[in-house]
């Protein structure tokens, strides 16, 4: 259902790279390297890029148009997020076609975060489906206020993973035999083997993170966000951010065995 999904080693490799210069003794106030743009290309614009859901939205039907537009006017965008928003619009007006080429270009972004933070792909499969049914319903009250619909389904998976938790007290737990790097080049079984071992010690020590320093890390690193889209997904401003990034990544250099490093 999910072919291309599980954990994107890149993401690790980036995370592992600045545990590392922080061992070294490199204290940055924020990290300044290249963030893996795994789900959202489009640099973050300096206001609020999107609305956020919340349980009280209204609900939505597929096919239904309201009476008055709820898409604000679009702001100068790239052709990608052109199409994006084209797609957004389209599925406002009750398109399903359009719904379904956004499900096919952000499913993976959904699951990826979700599974990074429950551990078990059949939860991770059901809250995906769950997130996208959601915005399905939601759809018409998305509006634009930059041009980020992937941090909205993110913003959506977010709440449905603190209800899981909150109904069930999972903790959070990643099956090495589940990795998965879509973009794995060709290499030896020896050096498979070494990597996965190093990315199992590096998950382990990133769950035996507190909460918040466990979503940070997942969404700075592993999901790719920017800080700005990190703090507004987390509900926090940018500098309670990097704040809490250089604090897990300390945590991190400390918990994360000599071997894996």
């Amino acid at each position: 259902m999910y072919p291309h999904v599980g954990v994107d080693t890149s993401g690790l490799a980036t995370l592992r790279a600045t545990v590392l210069d922080h061992l070294r003794g490199f204290v940055p106030t924020a990290y300044a390297g290249p963030v893996p743009a795994f789900a959202f290309a489009a640099p973050a614009p300096a206001g609020p890029c999107y609305a956020l859901a919340d349980g009280s939205a209204a609900v939505g039907r597929r096919g239904a148009r309201s009476g008055t537009s709820t898409t604000a006017r679009r702001p100068t965008a790239d052709s990608d997020s052109a199409r994006m928003m084209d797609l957004v619009e389209r599925a406002q007006a009750g398109e399903a076609e359009a719904f379904g080429r956004l499900y096919d270009q952000y499913s993976d972004t959904v699951y990826r975060y979700i599974y990074y933070r429950v551990g078990g792909k059949a939860t991770a499969e059901d809250l995906t489906s769950e997130t996208f049914l959601r915005a399905l319903r939601r759809i018409s009250t998305f509006t634009w206020q930059g041009r980020d619909f992937g941090a909205w389904l993110v913003t959506i998976a977010r709440n449905l993973v603190a209800d899981h938790f909150k109904s069930s007290r999972f903790r959070l737990e990643v099956t090495t035999g589940e990795m998965l790097d879509a973009n794995e080049v060709e290499r030896s079984p020896e050096d498979s083997v070494l990597e996965s071992l190093s990315n199992a010690a590096l998950l382990d020590a990133v769950r035996r993170l507190n909460p918040q320093q466990q979503e940070c890390v997942t969404l700075r690193f592993l999901q790719g966000l920017s800080v700005a889209e990190t703090a507004r997904v987390m509900g926090k401003n940018e500098g309670a951010i990097k704040t809490l990034q250089y604090r897990a990544v300390r945590t991190l250099a400390r918990l994360l065995p000599d071997d894996a490093r």
